[in-house]
């Protein structure tokens, strides 16, 4: 797997596909404490800043986690394409109601009583430190290309990993 280390835009864009791909992350809050808190989040959106935003109830753990602590840590992971991202970064609870109308969709509904519930919140995390690793290939593929570097002795080429600096 070679090394491509992403700046800037790119690093906004990686985080982009790969974050609204996966769609799915484990949010990681209470860092200071062992264990961490953790829960699957669905992503929302990822904005032109590189931020990712979710839904989440104002009497939740995790809100009431990132009130105390504003560190979080998203791990997002597809067996199935081979696709991984973890982020760290800083969190905070948004209670905008525009904001919030963006971003409801009408699954939410099993969470929530209608985008007027009092209860939503969103929650915004801004990645300081993001690691990625993609196949480009998926599964089948890079197992097939793992056993053919085994067969020939030569190192295959299984995708790209790196450094996210937004």
């Amino acid at each position: 797997m070679g090394t491509k280390n992403l700046y800037s835009t790119e690093a906004k864009e990686k985080i982009k596909e790969l974050a609204e791909s996966i769609d799915f992350a484990m949010l990681v809050t209470d860092l200071k404490s062992e264990p961490f808190h953790t829960v699957p989040m669905s992503t929302k959106e990822v904005d032109d800043d590189g931020n990712i935003w979710f839904l989440s109830n104002k009497t939740s753990t995790h809100n009431k986690n990132i009130e105390r602590e504003k560190r979080a840590h998203l791990i997002y992971g597809d067996k199935g394409s081979f696709e991984f991202l973890s982020i760290y970064g800083r969190a905070s609870i948004h209670s905008d109601r525009d904001r919030i109308k963006e971003l409801y969709g009408s699954g939410d509904d099993a969470w929530f009583d209608g985008v007027g519930d009092p209860n939503i919140t969103a929650l915004k995390i801004e990645p300081d430190d993001a690691h990625y690793w993609d196949t480009k290939n998926g599964k089948v593929i890079s197992l097939l290309k793992m056993v053919g570097g085994a067969i020939s002795g030569n190192e295959p080429d299984l995708g790209e990993e790196g450094k996210l600096k937004v």
